[in-house]
């Protein structure tokens, strides 16, 4: 009798660009895991980020606020961005993602929330200084948690991915956030104040998706076959000793190296053009006095 070949394919042979069948199963199965999460948690940020703006026209008046107080408050939240970004990267890579990233979906969105009952300039200001201590670690976050995930050919694709969430955002957040403000009376509060309450609880009801869903390490997930962990585990362990035999950074060493510095330069230019457009947006120009 003839021997039947099996109709498999050897996850370990290569198609025809070079890419084995479990490099292509394992890589597939982590996106589709991971980037929704993370790209419904950075749509709830951009939402809090930029529903300050969509708040002004009637918060500025209800509150007493000239555009030169409500603009200066609304650019506080960089500051306490600026102040956290790193030590709140750096507790993520200290106690895991899971954790940290639920903590920080957690505390901005009751932060954003509380923004709706602040009375006076000072307690506006501080409290966007505090939603930027909040919301520091997500984004940098991210960043630090997919090269846990995936190969370095795939990262900058899986960015890509990720960083749409804040088109999404931009697009979805202002309709939803007009039809928040026509709440205005209801129940005691301002429309603006619905506004801050209301957005605040997409991020909370995240972190305790991400609490549940998200998985810190390539071998704790369950939800990968062994053989996929393997692999995942092997490629990237094989990536990290290839690029330390080149050069080990320390932390020091990063803040020393001027490619980092050129590339802070261009995101900085590219965060004041969105906060020139920001600012504009809430009526204020060069002539126009406090």
């Amino acid at each position: 009798m003839p021997i039947e070949e099996e109709n498999t394919v050897d996850a370990r042979v290569p198609d025809a660009r070079g890419v084995t069948a479990i490099e292509r199963e394992t890589i597939r199965r982590v996106a589709w895991r991971l980037i929704p999460l993370l790209m419904l948690g950075y749509f709830c940020a951009y939402l809090d980020r930029v529903n300050v703006g969509m708040a002004a026209p009637s918060m500025r008046p209800d509150l007493g606020f000239s555009n030169a107080v409500f603009g200066f408050g609304a650019g506080l939240f960089s500051l306490g961005y600026l102040l956290a970004e790193v030590p709140s990267s750096l507790m993520l890579n200290k106690v895991g993602a899971r954790r940290w990233m639920a903590r920080i979906l957690i505390t901005w969105g009751i932060v954003s929330g509380l923004t709706a009952f602040v009375w006076n300039d000072w307690t506006f200001y501080s409290i966007r200084v505090l939603l930027g201590l909040s919301e520091a670690g997500y984004y940098p976050g991210v960043i630090l948690y997919l090269t846990w995930w995936f190969p370095s050919y795939y990262r900058s694709r899986m960015m890509a991915i990720f960083t749409s969430a804040s088109l999404i955002s931009l697009i979805i957040g202002p309709p939803v956030s007009g039809l928040l403000l026509l709440l205005d009376g209801s129940l005691g509060l301002h429309g603006w104040q619905w506004l801050f309450v209301m957005e605040a609880l997409p991020p909370i009801i995240m972190a305790m998706v991400l609490w549940t869903l998200l998985t810190d390490r390539p071998d704790q997930a369950k939800w990968l076959r062994p053989d996929q962990r393997t692999w995942l585990n092997e490629r990237l362990a094989s990536e990290r000793a290839q690029r330390e035999a080149i050069r080990k950074f320390t932390l020091g060493g990063a803040f020393s190296n001027l490619k980092v510095w050129l590339l802070a330069l261009v995101d900085l230019g590219r965060n004041m053009a969105s906060l020139a457009c920001l600012i504009q947006g809430f009526g204020v120009d060069n002539a126009e006095n406090a």
